[in-house]
């Protein structure tokens, strides 16, 4: 059943050991640098019991309500409908927020895409992923992705190092197992569960290894350790960094130290090969609602490099215009490539709708490779100001103000506030900490850039050029394009 924003914060208050600065955080929804996005993912909840948002954000199943984002995909509306309800979300919001549930949940249909070969190691982990899935749509957790280890010397093995550097499992109890070690994983501490995954090690040739695992973590487990990052919002005020206090997501070192799994809980374990299955189809779901997040923005961009050259005039000069186009290309080539991959889903082996992989991860390449050029026309487009605009307080200082209203008033249409607030804008959506940290994100949250190529080599479909070449060159049939 769907739930409601207060029952999410509820959720919450579960006992969990979260840190900031040293610090053990008491309750993290009133904590200053947690609230905004534990409100935002709470809104996310109440907009699906809302009369003008439940349509858009929920399905209806024998006479009961669901969300739009966990719904298991079987037909091209389905993503057409999760689409409309992360815009939805998004315009709702005014803002960008990436780890919310919708973008990792798919990452468990690519682990039932792979029963055949999970059954090979133990039938009932695919039953429990099966749940799982279920799970997801009926209680309406907040579930994340447990991603990255810290990894220490990546030349050695695991086993030759401390071997807590990469999650691994300590020992079987009649009741699960026992896991140890550190992910990386962004709104960790204010979700409900993760999708705890592996990252390929070097394993050799070796069938069977302890550090080949993936299960459900639940966030406040005996034993997990939320260690975070201090948010950005710290660096100013609201007016000065309007972006920064409402949508930084904050990012944790989640320790494991000795955590029990149950067995219901555990999706695969020891199978090498089933680890790099998974991390090679991981994204074939979750990637389209993760890069629909770059076309707003892409409107964000867009709107505030349109703003300040229609601000100051230069909004007819052609040079201010191709540079506009530019970002407008960058933002349908997105949207294209996702709308595409829908138009052409494919079905997968699970028996889901999977969105159509070489279209899809294509898209992808283009989204998070073309980034930071496109941050930086935006800020050619945005001017110098944007770097040397003083805070609000001198805009609102008894000797300061009047100067500050002088020059920042543009004409009888643009006064010194509206210009104020566009500049503050811009500036936190390129220039500030909150943006380097949102380029870097969008880089690696997914897989790092080589990976994203690596994706295309693998769904790309090579038959076809070749065969058209060997064709057009009059070579023999002899030659195989397989």
């Amino acid at each position: 059943m769907i739930r409601t924003g207060n029952e999410y914060r509820a959720s919450l208050q579960d006992g969990r050991e979260v840190y900031m600065n040293g610090k053990r955080v008491e309750d993290i929804t009133t904590h200053p640098q947690f609230k905004p996005l534990v409100d935002v993912r709470a809104r996310i909840y109440d907009m699906q019991h809302e009369e003008a948002t439940q349509g858009v954000m929920t399905f209806e199943e024998n006479n009961e309500r669901f969300p739009v984002g966990n719904q298991i995909p079987t037909r091209q509306e389905h993503w057409i409908a999760k689409r409309d309800a992360v815009d939805t979300v998004m315009k709702e919001i005014k803002g960008v927020v990436t780890r919310v549930g919708d973008e990792t949940v798919g990452e468990m249909w690519s682990l039932a895409d792979g029963a055949d070969i999970l059954n090979e190691i133990d039938p009932r982990f695919s039953a429990n992923i099966k749940n799982h899935i279920q799970l997801a749509v009926e209680q309406d957790p907040f579930h994340v992705s447990a991603n990255t280890d810290p990894k220490g010397d990546r030349s050695l093995r695991p086993q030759d190092q401390d071997p807590d550097m990469l999650t691994h499992v300590v020992k079987e109890t009649d009741e699960g197992i026992v896991i140890r070690g550190a992910k990386y994983e962004t709104a960790a501490a204010y979700s409900n569960q993760a999708f705890l995954k592996p990252t390929i090690a070097n394993w050799g040739d070796a069938t069977y290894s302890d550090y080949a695992l993936g299960c459900i973590v639940r966030m406040n487990a005996p034993g997990v350790k939320h260690i975070c990052r201090a948010g950005f919002q710290s660096g100013g005020s609201s007016e000065d960094y309007p972006l920064s206090h409402r949508f930084d997501e904050i990012d944790t070192l989640m320790v494991l130290d000795d955590v029990l799994i149950p067995w219901e809980d555990v999706l695969f374990y020891q199978h090498t090969r089933a680890a790099v299955f998974i991390r090679t189809t991981l994204h074939r779901y979750s990637a389209l609602p993760f890069v629909q997040r770059l076309i707003t923005y892409a409107d964000m961009m867009i709107g505030a490099a349109l703003w300040n050259v229609r601000q100051t005039g230069l909004d007819r000069q052609p040079a201010v215009q191709e540079k506009l186009a530019q970002l407008a290309v960058y933002r349908e080539g997105i949207n294209a490539h996702l709308t595409a991959c829908i138009a052409m889903a494919e079905k997968s082996p699970g028996g889901f709708l999977m969105p159509n992989q070489s279209l899809l991860m294509t898209g992808r390449v283009h989204a998070v490779s073309q980034l930071p050029a496109m941050m930086h026309i935006a800020r050619e487009l945005c001017g110098g100001q944007i770097c040397v605009t003083p805070d609000h307080a001198t805009f609102e200082g008894e000797e300061t103000g009047p100067w500050m209203k002088k020059f920042y008033t543009i004409n009888e249409h643009w006064d010194s506030e509206d210009r104020r607030k566009l500049l503050a804008f811009a500036k936190d959506l390129l220039n500030s900490g909150y943006a380097g940290h949102r380029l870097t994100f969008h880089l690696f949250a997914q897989s790092p850039p080589f990976a994203h190529l690596a994706a295309v080599y693998r769904n790309f479909g090579w038959n076809g050029p070749l065969e058209f070449v060997k064709d057009a060159a009059g070579m023999s049939d002899r030659i195989s394009a397989d």
